[in-house]
């Protein structure tokens, strides 16, 4: 037996992109409450094809330590916080 469970949390949207921005959105919250919360991780997919997940972050090994904290289709360069969030 594990010590470490999963929590899946099923919410619905009306397309891949816009669930992906729900997720990002969620798990940064969530990230803020608890340091148990992996971002990248996190992964939606559809309601009928469960199975097939899509990354919602980057998540690559940045040289500094770390991983990239950007949305999986970024063109930037990797980074550990996103630009916009570093602004406020």
């Amino acid at each position: 037996m594990t010590d470490r469970w999963v929590i899946h949390l099923p919410v619905t949207a009306p397309d891949l992109l816009r669930a992906r921005i729900f997720a990002r959105t969620a798990a940064r919250v969530l990230a803020r409450l608890s340091a148990r919360v992996e971002p990248g991780g996190v992964t939606v997919s559809a309601e009928d094809q469960q199975g097939v997940r899509h990354w919602v972050f980057c998540d690559r090994p940045l040289p500094t330590g770390g991983r990239c904290a950007l949305p999986v289709d970024h063109t930037s360069p990797c980074a550990r916080r996103a630009p916009w969030l570093s602004r406020r």
